[in-house]
């Protein structure tokens, strides 16, 4: 459908807006961000008044110029834009004439450089490595196999339904010992990167400073899941960087972080409510600082924000490049069960 033809139908008729009616979020750009061409904007509509859901999302790059729109209430898309400020707005509308706009300042660079850069759809591409993880040290079992009999697990990509993109990916968990869990993990940029960066000259791990995690999960009963984590990992220098976060589900129902110094779990006092039977939508954003502290800077979960921003050190390590984890916890009963990804896009700045 043209932005024109979408406006007919439902810009001209948002005229009303209230942020008690409805709420936009934006993961990416950050606000006040310099960025490099094409600009990746991520961002989640919602409307708890209307229960009709939101109609249409899209992007202002000026006033007036409504540069992209989208049906519903999620949107992820790449902007080519020259170099320069811009006063863009994120904007939704509801199907009951609500709306809701948030005001992103970015700047264009007009270099290349090491920002701005988004792997889409990671969830159905190679690169992806599971490993079991057994109690009481949960480090990696090198003799384990996919089909157990400690640990079973299944990693099934290209899955019609449940999706929300035709081609999610199926991942399950079982097996026979009781709290053991199940690690996959890819390696985007640096060794052995399933992207095709090696960045053998060492210069593009270095200058990234903002990540954004952001992927939809479904899962029939969430209370089968001891945890769920998702995690941002980047080495270089010698030193190691680890944004782990996990939703402690038969724990209590809340995040933690992951303190990189005493390797232990962090409670942050932010619930962690997925839901069950439905799609589950999690953005996470994390930064390393100039001075190379971490920054555990947000968690929108079903288009709910928690600002942590909860400061870490790294740890020493010799090994280089950037990668993401996912990983799926057993119970006190290792009962099986499944979670589906889809639409994961990871965004480095």
């Amino acid at each position: 459908m043209s932005i024109k033809k979408y406006c007919l139908l439902v810009c001209l008729g948002a005229t009303l807006a209230s942020p008690a009616y409805a709420n936009v979020v934006v993961a990416a750009p950050n606000n006040g961000a310099t960025v490099s061409s094409p600009v990746q904007f991520v961002a989640t509509g919602s409307s708890p008044a209307c229960n009709k859901g939101v109609a249409a999302t899209g992007i202002y790059t000026a006033p007036g110029v409504l540069a992209y729109v989208t049906a519903g209430s999620n949107l992820n898309t790449q902007l080519n834009l020259n170099p320069g400020t811009y006063q863009t707005v994120v904007q939704e509308w509801d199907n009951c004439g609500w709306s809701a706009k948030m005001p992103i300042t970015i700047t264009v660079g007009s270099g290349g450089g090491g920002g701005g850069r988004t792997f889409s759809n990671l969830h159905s591409q190679q690169g992806w490595t599971g490993y079991a993880l057994l109690p009481p040290g949960y480090g990696i079992c090198n003799s384990c196999k996919n089909s157990g009999p400690q640990t079973t697990w299944s990693w099934n990509p290209h899955v019609s339904s449940p999706s929300k993109s035709g081609n999610a990916t199926n991942t399950t968990i079982g097996g026979q010992m009781v709290f053991s869990d199940v690690l996959w993990n890819n390696h985007l940029i640096g060794d052995f990167s399933s992207q095709g960066l090696p960045d053998t000259n060492h210069t593009l791990v270095p200058s990234l400073h903002k990540f954004t995690y952001d992927v939809w999960f479904y899962v029939g009963n969430a209370e089968i899941s001891q945890a769920l984590e998702f995690d941002i990992n980047q080495f270089f220098g010698g030193k190691s960087f680890i944004w782990g976060h996990e939703c402690r589900i038969a724990g209590g129902h809340e995040w933690d972080t992951w303190n990189n110094v005493t390797q232990h779990w962090v409670p942050s006092g932010v619930p962690c409510n997925p839901i069950s039977n439905a799609w589950n939508h999690l953005i996470l954003q994390a930064e390393r600082t100039s001075d190379d502290h971490l920054l555990f800077k947000s968690i929108t979960l079903n288009g709910n924000t928690a600002n942590l921003n909860r400061y870490d050190v790294p740890t020493p390590r010799n090994w280089y490049g950037v990668t993401i984890n996912y990983q799926i916890d057993g119970n006190r009963n290792q009962q099986p069960y499944a979670i589906v990804l889809d639409n994961l896009n990871f965004t480095v700045q």
